[in-house]
């Protein structure tokens, strides 16, 4: 027997809550989804087992072993000549070292291979690995001056984009005046009413109702015709007149264009994708709140 609707909806929410699934493509990097490499030389100096501030009695031997390895092995997120094991333990002025050393702890106990977790850390702290997005502020919910900015590339056509949607909604609810969010237009070229549904949104962005626009797409992806888009900017209270012309526009498809060109310079492979600071979450969705709370101890 085929699910319902609300089936269908609670199925595909469980899957991007637990596994991190994507539109266009699946997320590989599940603990072990990686293949192992070689290992990175251990830095210079005394090899240090036990950092202060940092939990290792959940991890077993062999987990103890890896982590030890990484710590040890990976640099500074400062930048400074140092692996992240010596920074911790010598008290140097890199706030972010005791908090990277904890991420490599989640990371080891959660699963993920050696060559995963460096893979991870370089996503994280390198620095060539960091991105800036133009942000719109009509296209932003949560407070402007919020330490942890959240970019997520989204296609309104995507059921997994859908399902990701109030579960953003509810980290920004739990982390109020810590995180805002920021949308960018990503419609996928397998889903044909994604194009119109986002000029339909960035047309109500116009009027200062982007996200009531947004609500209404998710909740009703199987209808994304004309005559539904215009309901639903009925529905939300917006100057039809001025909706028309606007979602008719040139300026309305160019702003919708210049978003996805953000993406393809970053290589976006699916949506949802999400950005914590400038950086890829790599990680499945379940893993953003443990992130967040890392971010805002950097």
């Amino acid at each position: 027997m085929r699910p319902g609707h609300s089936q269908l909806a609670a199925l595909l929410l469980a899957c991007v809550v637990s596994m991190g699934a994507s539109c266009d493509r699946a997320r590989t990097s599940e603990p072990g989804a990686s293949a192992t490499s070689e290992p990175t030389p251990a830095m210079k100096g005394e090899r240090i087992e036990q950092l202060p501030g940092v939990d290792i009695t959940q991890l077993t031997e062999h987990e103890v072993a890896t982590w030890t390895d990484l710590v040890n092995e990976q640099l500074s997120p400062c930048g400074e000549p140092m692996s992240v094991a010596r920074c911790v333990a010598q008290k140097h002025g890199c706030r972010a070292c005791l908090p990277s050393a904890r991420y490599l702890t989640r990371l080891v106990l959660e699963g993920y291979d050696k060559a995963t977790i460096e893979q991870q850390f370089k996503g994280r702290f390198g620095a060539e690995t960091k991105r800036d997005f133009a942000i719109d502020a009509s296209k932003v919910r949560g407070s402007p001056m919020a330490p942890i900015t959240l970019v997520e590339f989204s296609d309104f056509q995507c059921p997994y984009c859908a399902a990701a949607h109030p579960e953003l909604e509810r980290v920004l609810r739990e982390h109020e005046g810590r995180v805002k969010l920021v949308f960018k237009h990503y419609p996928l070229p397998s889903h044909t009413r994604a194009p119109y549904a986002s000029r339909a949104a960035e047309a109500a962005a116009r009027q200062g109702k982007f996200w009531e626009m947004a609500n209404q797409l998710f909740a009703n992806q199987r209808a994304l015709e004309d005559t539904d888009l215009m309901r639903y900017a009925e529905a939300i209270g917006l100057d039809m007149e001025r909706f028309r012309a606007d979602y008719a526009s040139d300026a309305v498809a160019q702003a919708v264009a210049a978003d996805r060109a953000e993406g393809e310079k970053v290589k976006i492979e699916g949506t949802p994708t999400l950005y914590v600071n400038g950086r890829k979450l790599d990680e499945p969705f379940k893993a953003l709140p443990a992130y967040l709370a890392e971010e805002l101890q950097l």
